[in-house]
């Protein structure tokens, strides 16, 4: 049997997308993500929760922009802490999103040129 990590019922939690097993909504859950939750404390609070479903709902609020638009930066990464490369590396590679689920790698800035 396959799960859907992201469930949407119009008979739970007022029809807002949630996270299968778990009384939170997606919305919560990027809530608490942009308040500085990282994966330990959101599996220390909400033990319901597994890593797969918490990248699943990363990932759907990515494709859901519409409905999350206040939770992504100007470069289009969800504001907050993401996974780890470390805590990633279980997940399948279609969850391994930069910027989504794990930190965008950053370009070094140049150094400005110093005039002659």
């Amino acid at each position: 049997m396959t799960i859907k990590w992201v469930k949407v019922d119009p008979l739970v939690m007022r029809g807002e997308p949630f996270c299968y097993g778990a009384r939170l909504t997606i919305r919560q859950l990027l809530e608490l993500r942009r308040n500085g939750y990282d994966l330990g404390r959101l599996l220390t609070e909400h033990p319901e929760l597994r890593l797969v479903g918490i990248a699943r709902a990363y990932l759907y609020a990515s494709e859901h922009r519409d409905l999350y638009r206040e939770f992504f930066e100007r470069d289009g990464s969800l504001v907050g802490p993401g996974l780890t490369a470390e805590e990633a590396a279980d997940l399948p590679d279609d969850l391994r999103v930069p910027g989504i689920v794990v930190p965008k790698v950053r370009a070094p800035r140049r150094a400005a040129s110093q005039p002659a």
